[in-house]
């Protein structure tokens, strides 16, 4: 039973600006993390794997991104399996991240950094409310 589609329509509208903007933030990390030493000594396969990867997930994003917005009433109001799944799937990628975020990153790239701390935390926050958001969605 889907007792606030309204509420949840507004999070979904919200979690695709988000993803979009993820997506778009996505594609300059290099720049922003000031990676262009540490890519130029990689061996060429590496650099291009990085680089296509990096394109990919931006797409990757920019669609759920795209789908939710277009979507995000018969998401919310659970209008067929199709919106159920996707949901469910959107979030299962997100809870992953969450995880990943937790679980794989050592806490030696943070630890001791304010500015890192803060970032590592905030983008814990934004994960594991996008996988919130598509999980209960699809689920309640």
């Amino acid at each position: 039973m889907n007792v606030f589609p309204r509420q949840m329509q507004l999070f979904l509208y919200g979690a695709a600006t988000l993803q979009v903007g993820v997506a778009v933030l996505n594609l300059f990390l290099v720049r922003i993390l000031n990676w262009h030493e540490e890519l130029a000594r990689m061996p060429l396969l590496l650099r291009q794997v990085v680089r296509v990867h990096a394109w990919f997930i931006s797409i990757t994003l920019a669609i759920f991104g795209v789908l939710t917005w277009r979507f995000a009433a018969d998401i919310a109001s659970k209008a067929s399996p199709v919106c159920r799944w996707l949901a469910a799937c959107i979030g299962l990628f997100w809870g992953v991240r969450t995880i990943l975020q937790v679980a794989y990153y050592s806490s030696s790239h943070w630890q001791g950094n304010p500015s890192r701390t803060c970032i590592h935390g905030l983008l814990l926050i934004l994960y594991g409310g996008l996988a919130t958001i598509y999980l209960c969605s699809a689920l309640f």
